[in-house]
């Protein structure tokens, strides 16, 4: 999929293009929105207004590569006001239901084993880290995106990232030992294991 043939082909009035970039990554935005919102029909509701904030803006998208990056961060905005409307705001870190609790049998994007143990750990850290964390582990999103959807600074989104592995690194326990980057080599294989595979 050439997403910069269909972003160009978007902003000229095509909705079937629009359309196409979306289902393409309609998963990511569904577990994505689903890990702010906890409810199935929030989430589609986000994902909805998502659309249509795109529809009317994609024209000040300046460079097309960076459609995904700018849409989620247009998603997580739309789901933190739809939580401060309905006087129910609480960040990824808080403390009480797991992100991905609720999610029923049948429901495709329920949770896996592994996110189950990773939400159990992630659930000890302070909201930011716990959201920084998730964001970029859990929904592959790089740091810039990061950054730009938390409206902090790129090197506050590594330190809150490498303050979290530090204290997973206490509650993991085991031998562990700094890489020359300072970073718990010991604990991120375990939250890879945990997550999945993480890139760097």
């Amino acid at each position: 999929m050439n997403v910069s043939r269909l972003v160009k082909q978007a902003q000229k009035g095509n909705k079937e293009a629009l359309l196409q970039l979306i289902i393409a990554d309609q998963d990511a935005y569904y577990r994505l929105a689903y890990s702010y919102l906890r409810n199935e029909h929030d989430a589609m509701d986000a994902m909805a207004d998502m659309i249509v904030t795109l529809y009317e803006k994609l024209d000040q998208l300046q460079k097309s590569e960076a459609f995904y990056s700018w849409s989620k961060t247009i998603l997580v905005n739309r789901c933190k006001k739809l939580l401060r409307q309905k006087e129910r705001f609480v960040p990824l870190g808080d403390e009480g239901e797991s992100s991905f609790a609720g999610l029923t049998e049948d429901n495709p994007y329920r949770n896996t084993e592994s996110e189950m143990n990773m939400q159990v750990l992630l659930s000890n850290l302070n909201a930011q880290q716990r959201e920084a964390i998730e964001l970029r582990y859990v929904h592959d999103l790089p740091y810039q995106t990061i950054a730009d959807m938390t409206c902090s600074p790129i090197g506050t989104i590594k330190s809150r990232i490498s303050q979290g592995i530090q204290k997973l690194k206490a509650m993991i326990g085991g031998d562990r030992n700094e890489n020359d980057r300072g970073e718990i080599a010991g604990a991120q294989t375990d939250l890879e294991y945990r997550a999945g595979t993480v890139r760097t």
